[in-house]
């Protein structure tokens, strides 16, 4: 395994370029922003009330899933209307400051917390709340985090003003239909469909959602279920080399987690997984170092939402189980860089964020924060959509693309296969 040569400082960027993105200008790189990546003493829960008369129907909260496959949707806090990112792998709800403000949350600065987050750590407040509304769900009194949310956030996933986690839905089963983008919140133990059944425990003194999955032939767990992790699956370097999978190859890759800094990690494709005893055909699998987030944590690794969303998926703390049912359209196969540039859009530029190793950039020279103005002769621009058209990175294996720097040279790149 191979990790990144550089480690690129958080960038100045518009817009993270993100591979599996729902924008076909944004699918030729394998950059994730990992925001979910918060870790925090739990206080005591607030009174959770699940209204009576809604029918199970009236429960469904539509969603956009965005470019970072994020589950995006609508709530209030006191009345107040907010944007909302589902955010599992989050023990504790937080709201942006510049939300608390407009909301009048009277966050108490006076007993700051740090927060841990892939990254790093966070400079945490917290603020009480009357009524928080998801739905059906309304929570009475209690308290939420209060912090600045990545600044990469907005271009991935659009503007948001709050993450929530696993306390606001904790003694309830999470039904989420990406298929039908939306989700509801179930009395435990309801079962709305069948699938294929996984193990779901709930972490002592976090409130985290865990499960196992087949990696290989070595049973992998416990694993985080982390809505808030645009990935599809994440483990520890040991369980990677423990399970001794078959590639074509092991490249790397970066992120950008929640404490702001980059995450370099292994990147491999395979189809040697299987959750809830069930293949899950070809995934992305990111390979992190033993230490950091996943040791405090307390896990081997994460199941994200570049897998979930391949299915119907109940999540169920009190019955203990995740129920899984494939959606009827097939997944499309996992994203190729054949060039091995991580981009991000800043200013009518490409950015190099990262160069994954063995690549024909790598080969060729690029570093981070090398800098694009021209591609085949087209200066870099949005699209009247708002997207950057960079399916070029991963295109034929054989074409040549010729690159201007913004100092005006030029670079030509052969694309090829890399891993």
């Amino acid at each position: 395994m191979t990790n990144a040569p550089h480690r690129p400082r958080p960038p100045n960027v518009d817009a993270p370029l993100c591979a599996g993105a729902a924008s076909a200008y944004m699918t030729a790189v394998i950059l994730r922003l990992l925001l979910a990546m918060l870790l925090l003493a739990p206080a005591a829960h607030a009174q959770t009330v699940l209204a009576a008369d809604a029918a199970a129907e009236a429960r469904w909260i539509p969603f956009t899933l965005t470019a970072a496959n994020h589950i995006r949707f609508e709530m209030t806090v006191d009345g107040t209307p907010a944007v909302a990112l589902l955010d599992t792998g989050l023990n504790r709800t937080a709201v942006s400051k510049d939300f608390a403000r407009r909301a009048k949350l009277a966050a108490d600065a006076r007993k700051p917390t740090q927060g841990v987050a892939l990254g790093g750590t966070i400079a945490v407040e917290w603020a009480g709340t009357r009524s928080v509304t998801m739905g059906a769900l309304t929570r009475t009194g209690g308290s939420v985090m209060v912090l600045e949310l990545p600044r990469l956030l907005a271009a991935a996933s659009g503007k948001a003003d709050m993450l929530v986690g696993s306390d606001l839905i904790a003694g309830h089963a999470l039904d989420i239909d990406f298929a039908g983008k939306r989700f509801r919140l179930l009395p435990g133990g309801s079962r709305p469909f069948e699938g294929r059944h996984a193990p779901l425990t709930v972490q002592p003194g976090t409130g985290l959602y865990l499960t196992e999955a087949m990696l290989g032939t070595r049973r992998v767990r416990p694993l985080l279920i982390d809505s808030g992790d645009g990935g599809a699956l994440t483990v520890t370097r040991t369980t990677w080399r423990a399970a001794r999978v078959r590639t074509a190859g092991v490249t790397s890759t970066t992120a950008f987690g929640a404490g702001g800094a980059a995450v370099d990690a292994g990147l491999a494709i395979t189809d040697a997984v299987r959750l809830g005893d069930a293949p899950t055909g070809p995934i992305e699998v990111r390979i992190e170092p033993d230490g950091g987030f996943a040791r405090q944590a307390r896990v081997v690794g994460r199941v994200g939402n570049g897998l979930l969303l391949r299915y119907r998926v109940l999540l169920d703390p009190t019955a203990g189980r995740m129920i899984l049912r494939p959606n009827a359209d097939a997944p499309a196969p996992p994203l190729r860089s054949t060039s091995g540039l991580l981009m991000g859009y800043d200013r009518n530029r490409l950015r190099v964020l990262h160069v994954m190793a063995g690549s024909p950039a790598a080969r060729t020279g690029w570093k981070a924060n090398d800098l694009i103005c021209a591609v085949d002769g087209q200066p870099v621009t949005m699209t009247a959509d708002g997207g950057i058209d960079v399916r070029w990175g991963a295109d034929t294996p054989g074409r040549i693309v010729a690159l201007t720097l913004c100092d005006g040279s030029e670079r030509r790149l052969t694309l090829a296969h890399f891993y």
